[in-house]
């Protein structure tokens, strides 16, 4: 089967004061639709920088520092606003800290994401559409009682299922979450986990998830390890 995602060869270096210090040394990956990815490593092995590289939020290496695709697209090939469109229409993002903010409602929050797609314009001419939708979210993530509520008045393991509900808000085929259980407790990480792999199995999406926990890992299809920049199990 053809790979809906594809790294080849990332090479990423970054540079602190006058040292490079190499994070990923030529990993190559393929994910393919539908398939549920964990990726494992220890500690500054650099999971989190090969999702910012699947997921756009960063680039490789210039020159020889290999390239992503996504459904046969090279993402090094595409330009700025090409990049912002594919994050924001084929990822959605879920982050270990939430990110969420902190002046808007839950219901706004994960409104938001639609909102950045469409343009103001847009947003204003689908209003309706994109409050059903988000509340059609939020109550898939158990949440519909707390619309009104500001992310301060929820526990962590809530403010996650809002960060869920946002990432999926655009109906990204691919799903790419960096330890979002990490920051909970076993309970509301387990519950997390949950309304991932529901999601995962109404709607056949893609998921790349980083984790360090095994138990997370191991409802996946697939896990991957990365050792000291490169990656075993692919």
């Amino acid at each position: 089967m053809t790979a809906l995602l594809s790294a080849t060869n990332l090479q990423k270096t970054y540079r602190l004061g006058r040292v490079d210090v190499p994070v990923l040394r030529g990993v190559s990956l393929d994910v393919r639709a539908g398939e549920f990815i964990a990726i494992v490593g220890a500690s500054g092995s650099g999971k989190s920088t090969l999702l910012h590289l699947l997921g756009g939020l960063d680039r490789p290496d210039r020159g020889t520092g290999g390239d992503v695709t996504f459904d046969g697209r090279s993402l090094g090939s595409l330009s700025a606003a090409g990049i912002d469109r594919y994050r924001s229409r084929s990822v959605g993002f879920v982050f270990q800290f939430y990110h969420l903010l902190p002046e808007l409602t839950v219901l706004q929050n994960v409104a938001i994401a639609a909102m950045i797609r469409l343009g103001r314009v847009g947003y204003l001419r689908q209003r309706g559409v994109v409050t059903a939708r988000a509340e059609e979210l939020l109550g898939l993530v158990g949440l519909s009682h707390r619309l009104r509520h500001r992310p301060a008045e929820l526990s962590g393991g809530e403010r996650q299922r809002v960060a869920i509900a946002r990432a999926l808000m655009n109906d990204p085929p691919l799903l790419l979450a960096d330890e979002p259980t990490g920051n909970l407790d076993r309970a509301s990480g387990l519950g997390i986990l949950e309304a991932l792999v529901t999601q995962r199995g109404q709607t056949g999406r893609t998921i790349v998830l980083v984790t360090h926990d095994a138990e997370v890992a191991a409802r996946a299809d697939r896990t991957v390890r990365l050792v000291d920049g490169r990656l075993s199990g692919a």
